[in-house]
Order: C-alpha cells, then structure tokens, then sequence
C-alpha cells in the first residue's frame, strides 16, 4: 500500500509537500526485472484519501472550434469538489470564484490513476506531463480499481511509480484536470513472463482487453493501440491478422484517454469473453 499526492504536489493532509506537474510516488524497484520483460501490475485498491480535490473551470482551448475560444471562461482560481467517500459522490462546492451561484452537481465517484509507468528506455527523462511507449500521464478512465496494467521493461528493475489521482475525471481530460485528489493505492506487481515482447502499454480488467498508444497527432496514438492490439490478440490467444481483422474490425472499441498533454492517448479495447470465445489457442 502506498499513497500519492495530487497532481499540484498536495498530500492527504492539504500541505503541499512537492512542486506541481504530476509529482510521482515511486519509483518502486521489480525484483529481477530486466530490459526485455514485462510487468504486470494489478490495482487492487484506489480510494481518495481527503475530503475535497479541485478541478478547472475552463475547457482547454484546443478542444473547441478557434472562433468559440473567446466565449470560454477566464481561469480565474480553480473549482473546489466535496468528496465522499462513503456517499461516493463529489459534489461542487458553494461560492464557485466565478460563478457564485452555480449549481452544486453532484457526480458519482470513479478514482483512477492519472499517471503511471515506468522508467524510459535509453536514458531518457520524459515529463509526468506526457507519455509515451512506458507509460506515464495517459488519463485514462480505465485505469481504476481492479484493472491488470502491462508495461515494457527498459531498464533493471523497472523503476514503476505513480501519481496525478482523480476522484473522478471525464474522458480526454478535456478540462486539463480532473477531480485532482490524492489516494490510497494498493497495488501488486510481478513480472509477466512471456515469449514476445509488448511495445505499448496493456491493460485487462476482467471484461476488456485494451491496448494504448500515446502519440500526437490523435491517429497516430490510434494506429499504435490498434497495432499492439492486433498483435497480443496474436500472440497470446493465435488470431491470425485475417481473423483479428474481422473481429475486431466489427467490435473493437475506442476510448480517449488525454487530449490535453503534449502526446495524446488512445485506447482500443474488446471484450475479454468475445476473444476467448474464437481463440484458436486458449
């Protein structure tokens, strides 16, 4: 079990204990991971861990049309959220700095794990702020409680951390935040021994097979999922591409992880059942 801090480097107790832009927890050192394998890393358990997080008020000026970026709100001090964690709901705070009298929604809770990965290959130091083939700031909704996260191994012991929680968060991020809080994460890792390698980040939560490609522009984050998809249905369950082509190319899905970082996140899923169901090789 371990704990991160919120994505502003504020802990469980509201004291700002690190600088802002995503500040990990980690990094955790695999025992006899080596460049070449693959981790597997279950969260078995991620709860908000204080009673409030914070979001933005304003929508990121590249997800609407040029000629509406004038009509979006100023960014005048961030909206704060209520968190309960036994109702599980956060609800909008009163006295918005804004906008006063906005209502005070109230959503359902759905913690996930903002960022997380490992180190990256060849000596690279790449920002909490983007991702890349190790991981790092997707903002995947998917990346919650239960899920199964493979990553590639590029250096000894792997060097896995995590951070940037959201009680909550839409798909994309399309505000550049979500309900940033910190957590209680409870987590296992092994190392997922295999004959092949993996090239992008993949994820299993019982129901869905996901891969995810982080890249800009959006198609290329799209071709690299779709690829690392095609390639595990493959490899671990004997698709040919033919076959993986048909099926998935009536009932694969796609989800939008971050659109508002520097390398954007795109993750095409199936259903775990369906793959079994056909696998030439179970």
């Amino acid at each position: 079990m371990t704990t991160t801090i919120d994505s502003a480097g504020v802990d469980q107790h509201g004291h700002k204990v690190n600088i802002g832009g995503n500040p990990q927890t980690g990094p955790f050192f695999i025992t006899s991971a080596n460049p070449g394998d693959v981790i597997a890393v279950r969260f078995d358990r991620v709860v908000p861990n204080r009673p409030y997080g914070h979001t933005s008020g304003r929508l990121a000026a590249h997800v609407v049309d040029p000629e509406f970026v004038f009509k979006l709100p100023p960014e005048r001090g961030r909206a704060i959220w209520n968190v309960d964690t036994e109702a599980w709901t956060a609800t909008l705070a009163s006295h918005d700095p804004v906008e006063p009298d906005l209502p005070a929604f109230k959503i359902p809770l759905d913690p996930m794990v903002g960022c997380f990965g490992v180190a990256p290959d060849r000596g690279q130091a790449i920002s909490c702020a983007t991702s890349g083939p190790h991981g790092g700031n997707m903002d995947y909704r998917g990346f919650r409680q239960g899920v199964t996260v493979y990553l590639p191994v590029f250096v000894p012991g792997a060097l896995f951390q995590l951070g940037d929680g959201h009680a909550t968060q839409g798909c994309g991020e399309i505000a550049g935040t979500g309900i940033e809080i910190s957590l209680d994460v409870t987590f296992t890792a092994w190392i997922h021994r295999r004959d092949q390698p993996i090239f992008w980040p993949r994820a299993d939560d019982g129901t869905w097979l996901m891969a995810a490609g982080n890249a800009r522009p959006l198609d290329q984050a799209l071709q690299h999922a779709t690829t690392e998809l095609v390639q595990w249905l493959g490899e671990d369950y004997g698709y040919s591409t033919r076959a993986a082509s048909l099926l998935l190319g009536q009932c694969v899905r796609y989800d939008v992880g971050n659109v508002f970082d520097p390398a954007y996140t795109m993750v095409a899923k199936i259903e775990k059942a369906l793959v079994e169901a056909y696998a030439p090789r179970r």
